[in-house]
């Protein structure tokens, strides 16, 4: 059998993978049942949830389904920078009751879920923060599985390509949520998706998808015109009736208070462009670059400022162009799309 390839989607439309969330079994299938690909964030969720999210949205689509790894990356962050970031936050801990998390390091188990999908077999498997090296690629293809390197620059796509990946998702600086620059100390690049997917496209030949404040049909048609063989797009299924997105963010992301998103560290030591809010003004400055381990520090704070319903308090991850985006079943939104 064939193996997937984005050129063959009935719709060029892509669910983005949303970890935390937002990414469920229901809206990977409907996105994949319209025509779509559809998409499981594995980021967070131990190998066996990840099992079971796949067997579950295989029961809800015969359509192609993504899986996204976040790939392990080496520890950035010293404990004394983490000791006075978790003082720092004690106000944050005295406000929703709740006492930060153990800032522990992690792997994210990288292993477990790189067997997970070898043997499930979704059709993609993508990854972010870095790549997979070429002998895991090479494992993956042997299972029939697609993989799709996720890339800011036209350096991290020679090296996704080095590696042995087949496809590549080129994020532009308006997308939501966390960056996949490969090192994660560096600043975010600030080029627009236009020239970065342009340099990818010469700088590798495999297909490219495009991703980054694509929320409307005019997006869409800007990336695939400019050689884009799909758009990815996660903002704009922020508010699908499938999605698993919270409360509180979808509260906030209709509220006229919020008016702009940012790149922050203060909530995961990564940098991520979420809505601006308080909790981001007050600590973005003095957050350390450290991933996982600020992630799991902060979270326990996080998880209680969601239960209070209190936006200002926890990360509300969204692209530039979130004012745009409305709520409707995943089929109309990506119906909607192109």
């Amino acid at each position: 059998m064939a193996r997937f390839d984005f050129r063959d989607l009935d719709r060029p439309v892509v669910a983005a993978p949303m970890a935390g969330g937002p990414s469920t079994p229901e809206l990977a299938a409907a996105v994949s049942n319209a025509g779509g690909l559809g998409f499981l964030a594995a980021g967070y969720l131990s190998a066996e949830a990840l099992a079971e999210r796949i067997s579950a949205a295989r029961k809800l689509t015969t359509g192609p389904l993504g899986v996204n790894l976040f790939v392990p990356q080496p520890s950035t962050v010293t404990g004394a920078e983490l000791a006075r970031y978790a003082a720092a936050l004690a106000g944050e801990a005295r406000r929703y009751g709740a006492e930060p998390g153990e800032p522990r390091f992690d792997d994210d188990a990288w292993a477990a879920k790189l067997d997970v999908v070898a043997e499930l077999r979704p059709e993609v498997v993508s990854f972010t923060f870095g790549v997979a090296s070429a002998a895991e690629c090479a494992r993956l293809r042997a299972a029939g599985i697609t993989t799709v390197g996720s890339v800011t620059s036209a350096e991290e796509a020679r090296r996704a390509v080095a590696a042995g990946v087949d496809a590549l998702v080129v994020q532009g600086p308006d997308a939501g949520g966390h960056r996949a620059t490969f090192d994660p100390l560096a600043t975010p690049n600030p080029e627009p998706l236009d020239r970065l997917l342009a340099a990818v496209r010469a700088a590798v030949d495999v297909p490219v998808a495009a991703a980054g404040g694509l929320v409307d049909a005019d997006g869409v048609a800007r990336v695939l015109a400019a050689g884009a063989v799909a758009a990815q797009c996660g903002t704009a299924f922020l508010l699908a009736g499938e999605a698993g997105t919270s409360a509180v963010q979808r509260s906030a992301l209709t509220d006229p208070r919020f008016t702009e998103t940012v790149v922050t560290k203060a909530f995961s030591g990564r940098y991520a462009r979420g809505l601006r809010n308080r909790f981001i003004d007050e600590h973005d400055a003095e957050a350390p670059l450290g991933y996982p381990q600020v992630h799991h520090l902060t979270a326990p704070l996080r998880a209680a400022a969601a239960r209070a319903g209190d936006p200002h308090g926890t990360n509300i991850w969204a692209g530039t162009g979130f004012r745009r985006i409305t709520a409707a079943p995943a089929a109309e939104i990506v119906a909607g799309l192109c």
